[in-house]
C-alpha cells in the first residue's frame, strides 16, 4: 500500500507563488508516475499535471501551462508542484495521486491513479 501527503497549501494574493509538496511512503526508487488533481467546490476533479516514474516525461494542463511546474525527486520519494503568477481560478483543494507499481506513464486520467493523498488546501484571492 502507498501511502501520500500533500503539504504547502495556503492563502495568497493573485500574482504570488506556492510550492506544494507531496510525500510518498516508498523508500528508494520509485516506478510508478505521479499526478496533481484539484477541485474547487462544487466542481468536478480536474488534472493539473503528471510526472513519469523518473521524471523525464511530463504533462499539464492548458489552464496551467507556463505558470505550473512538476518535480520529483526519488531519492526522498517526493513529488512537487511549483505554482506562480497564481489567479483566484486555481483555488481548490489540491490531491496528489500515485499509479500503481509499474505505471510509469503519464497520465491526466482520474482513473489511472491508485493512490491519493487527502488534499491540501491553495486560496489565491483577487
Amino acid at each position: 500500500q502507498v501511502q501520500v501527503a500533500e503539504s504547502g497549501g495556503g492563502l495568497v494574493t493573485a500574482g504570488g507563488s506556492l510550492r506544494l509538496s507531496c510525500a510518498a511512503s516508498q523508500r528508494g526508487r520509485s516506478w510508478n508516475a505521479m499526478g496533481w488533481f484539484r477541485q474547487a467546490p462544487g466542481k468536478e476533479r480536474e488534472f493539473v499535471a503528471s510526472i513519469s516514474w523518473n521524471g523525464a516525461q511530463t504533462i499539464d494542463a492548458d489552464s496551467v501551462r507556463g505558470r505550473f511546474t512538476i518535480s520529483r525527486d526519488n531519492a526522498k520519494n517526493t513529488v512537487y508542484l511549483q505554482m506562480n503568477s497564481l489567479k483566484p481560478e486555481d483555488t481548490g483543494l489540491y490531491y496528489c495521486a500515485a499509479r500503481r507499481f509499474a505505471d510509469w506513464a503519464i497520465s491526466s486520467t482520474i482513473s489511472d491513479y491508485a493512490y491519493w493523498g487527502q488534499g491540501t488546501q491553495v486560496t489565491v484571492s483577487s
